[in-house]
C-alpha cells in the first residue's frame, strides 16, 4: 500500500502535498458528479446537463492532478495550481447548482472540499480571492433561479447567507494555516541551520575553520581503504610551525592565534582539491594526500611551506613571519595509517633535530 502511495503521491513532502489537494478535489467532484446522476435519473434534474458535468468537472480536477503529478506545473508561480483548483471548483459548483434542484444545497458540501482542500498550500490571499470568487459564482446562480422562477427568493437569500458566512469563516481559518505553515518553516530552517552547526562542531576546528583530528582520522582511513582496492597509495604529511611555543609565551595567545588562521588560510590556498589538511592540535596540521606517490606528495609539502614562509602576518606592533617544519610519509602496503603516520611524526622529528624550516621524508 506504501509502495502504491508513493507511486501516486510521490515521495517528495512538498510535491506530495500538493498531489493530495488535488486529489481531494478530483474525489470532491466525481461525488458531486455521483449525486447529480442520481438525481438526473430519478428524473429530479435534466440528464444531458448532468451527465456533461458529470465529465467535465471531475475531468477538469483530475487534467489538473496530472498537470501537478507530471512537474508540468511547476513552471508556474504556483505549482499546487491552488487557484485553478478553487475557480475551476467554484464554477463547476455554479453550474451543479443550477441544475441539481431541491438538492442544490448540497453543492455547498462539494465547494467546501476544495476550498478545505486548497487551505493545504493557499495564501490569505489567495483564499480571500478565491472565497470571494466563490460566492459571487454562487450568487449569481441563485439570482439567475430567482430570476426565472425557479426558486423561492427566501429561500435563495439563506442559501446565500449561508455562503457569505463561510466562505469568510474558511479565509481566516487558511489565514491561520498559513501563519502556522510559516512557523512550522521558520522552525525547519532554524532546526537545519543548528544541525549543521552541530555537524561542523564535529568536524571543523573552531579557530582555524580547518577540519579537525578527529575528521581528518576518518578520510584517512577511507583513503586506507581504498588503497587497499586499488592498490594505490597515498602519503602523510605532519607540519608544525617553528619555535610556536616561544612565539605563544613572548607574544601573548591573540597573537599566536592569528598566526594558526593565517598559517591555515595559505595552507588551503596551496593544498589540492583532492587533499585534506588538518589541524592536529597545538600548532601541529595534518595534510592527507590522496593517490599521491614521493615525489608528487614532497611537491605539495613543499608548496605549503614555501607559501607559509612568504607569509607577513598582520600583528599589534609589525607584521610578522613563521616558517614550517615537516615529517612526510608515503604509506607502504601492509602497513596501518598509524604506521604511516608514526613514520611522518619521526621524520618531522628529524627535521627539527636539523635545524627547522625544512622537510624532511621518511624511508
Amino acid at each position: 500500500m506504501r509502495r502504491l502511495l508513493d507511486v501516486l503521491l510521490t515521495t517528495e513532502a512538498v510535491q506530495r502535498t500538493r498531489l493530495v489537494q488535488a486529489t481531494m478535489v478530483v474525489i470532491a467532484m466525481l461525488v458531486g458528479a455521483a449525486g447529480l446522476l442520481a438525481l438526473a435519473l430519478a428524473g429530479l434534474a435534466p440528464l444531458p446537463p448532468a451527465l456533461a458535468w458529470a465529465l467535465l468537472a471531475p475531468g477538469w480536477a483530475l487534467l489538473l492532478k496530472l498537470a501537478i503529478r507530471s512537474g508540468w506545473s511547476r513552471r508556474f508561480v504556483d505549482p499546487a495550481l491552488t487557484m485553478a483548483q478553487i475557480v475551476g471548483g467554484s464554477l463547476a459548483c455554479a453550474g451543479g447548482y443550477l441544475m441539481a434542484g431541491a438538492a442544490r444545497g448540497g453543492l455547498f458540501l462539494v465547494l467546501m472540499v476544495v476550498l478545505m482542500a486548497a487551505m493545504l498550500s493557499a495564501t490569505p490571499r489567495q483564499m480571500r480571492r478565491g472565497s470571494v470568487f466563490a460566492a459571487a459564482m454562487l450568487g449569481a446562480a441563485m439570482l439567475w433561479l430567482v430570476l426565472r422562477g425557479d426558486a423561492a427568493p427566501w429561500v435563495e437569500l439563506v442559501h446565500f447567507g449561508l455562503v457569505a458566512t463561510m466562505l469568510p469563516a474558511v479565509s481566516v481559518l487558511s489565514a491561520r494555516m498559513a501563519r502556522m505553515r510559516e512557523r512550522s518553516r521558520r522552525q525547519q530552517q532554524d532546526l537545519q541551520a543548528a544541525l549543521e552547526r552541530i555537524r561542523e562542531l564535529a568536524t571543523r576546528d573552531e579557530l582555524t575553520g580547518l577540519i579537525n583530528r578527529r575528521h581528518i582520522r576518518e578520510l584517512m582511513e577511507q583513503e586506507h581503504q581504498r588503497c587497499i582496492r586499488s592498490g594505490r597509495s597515498f602519503c602523510l604529511a605532519v607540519l608544525d610551525i617553528d619555535r610556536f611555543k616561544t612565539l605563544n609565551e613572548t607574544r601573548g595567545r591573540g597573537v599566536g592565534d592569528a598566526v594558526l588562521r593565517s598559517v591555515a588560510h595559505e595552507a588551503m590556498r596551496r593544498v589540492r582539491v583532492s587533499d585534506a589538511f588538518a589541524r592536529w592540535g597545538g600548532d601541529r596540521f595534518v595534510l592527507l594526500l590522496c593517490d599521491a606517490h614521493g615525489a608528487l606528495a614532497k611537491g605539495g609539502v613543499e608548496r605549503v611551506r614555501s607559501g607559509v614562509a612568504a607569509l607577513q602576518i598582520a600583528v599589534p606592533g609589525g607584521a610578522l613571519a613563521v616558517t614550517l617544519s615537516a615529517g612526510l610519509a608515503e604509506h607502504h602496503a601492509g602497513e596501518s595509517v598509524e604506521d604511516t603516520l608514526g613514520r611522518a611524526e619521526h621524520a618531522l622529528g628529524e627535521a627539527k633535530r636539523l635545524g627547522r624550516d625544512r622537510l624532511v621524508i621518511a624511508p
